[in-house]
């Protein structure tokens, strides 16, 4: 939701050359919630889940921290301003999910390494 209020800031500011880092996010997320709503990281087991996860929130907080620096500082419209703000609310929050995620790739990394047989070996 906040990367799609972003992304109409951005379409009504002077600094619409932003927009789409937010519509890219937030098409991103729309996915990757669909895909964990609809189980499909129960199905696919082959494609690595929470590493796309992790990888969107790394991207994702450094893009709309850059994007953010550069809308506050360069464009003097509320609109931009307003996108600025909420780029930098987006990137705390983007850097707080990026937490909770490293912590289930690490379980997920973890489970797959259990589950080889070198792991059997050595207990």
């Amino acid at each position: 939701v906040l990367s799609f209020v972003i992304f109409i800031c951005y379409i009504a500011s002077l600094a619409a050359s932003f927009m789409m880092a937010p519509l890219l996010e937030f098409l991103l997320a729309l996915f990757l919630f669909f895909a964990y709503a609809s189980k499909l990281n129960e199905k696919f087991k082959g494609a690595h889940w929470p590493l796309a996860d992790f990888l969107r929130c790394v991207t994702a907080a450094i893009i709309y921290f850059a994007i953010s620096i550069a809308a506050v500082s360069k464009y003097n419209d509320g609109a931009s301003k307003a996108a600025g703000v909420f780029g930098f609310v987006a990137t705390i929050v983007f850097a707080i999910d990026f937490y909770i995620t490293f912590n289930d790739l690490v379980t997920f990394l973890k489970q797959g390494s259990s589950d080889s047989p070198e792991g059997h070996k050595t207990e």
